[in-house]
């Protein structure tokens, strides 16, 4: 009895990773170019990353083949005159609304950005966080939110969830 037991357990393991769809190919640079371009035909290679634009904000991605990593910036402002209020706002929406975005500081300026490991990437996870952190950029000094989910009944999660949606769909095609 244990032994069919067994033998069905293996069994429906076995047909579940058959019907699971093919894993996507490692990131790496072209790849990630070819998402990038199909999101903005106007994107620029710039040494290790690209240069684009995303719903009329500049965002620059960088890799680092050698650490597997990238990460995706836009600069907000100087970092000079942050009051302690304005770090306390970022860090509260680093654990809860900015999601897989982050506002970061370095070399003077306030940033939104998107670290991620690089060949572990897919395709979804880059646009998204493209998108949120866009959002958190878009949204600094007011919701701080990366747009992908948010608490309440107003107009700013849907809008905001719109950019990711869009992002996705040109994504698609790839």
């Amino acid at each position: 009895m244990i032994r069919l037991a067994l033998m069905l357990i293996f069994l429906a393991g076995g047909l579940a990773a058959q019907e699971t769809p093919e894993a996507e190919p490692p990131m790496d640079y072209e790849r990630l170019g070819k998402i990038i371009f199909a999101l903005d035909p106007e994107a620029q290679p710039r040494g290790p990353g690209f240069q684009l634009t995303v719903s009329d904000v500049p965002v620059l991605v960088i890799t680092d083949i050698n650490a597997d990593r990238m990460r995706a910036m836009v600069p907000i402002r100087s970092a000079e005159d942050l009051t302690p209020e304005d770090m306390h706002r970022m860090m509260q929406a680093n654990f809860d609304s900015a999601l897989d975005a982050r506002y970061a500081i370095a070399n003077g300026m306030l940033w939104a950005a998107f670290i991620h490991p690089l060949s572990p990437l897919e395709k979804d996870q880059l646009i998204s966080g493209l998108a949120q952190t866009v959002n958190i950029a878009k949204t600094y000094g007011s919701l701080y939110s990366g747009g992908a989910q948010q608490f309440g009944g107003g107009d700013s999660g849907n809008l905001q969830r719109e950019l990711i949606e869009d992002l996705l769909k040109k994504g698609e095609e790839i």
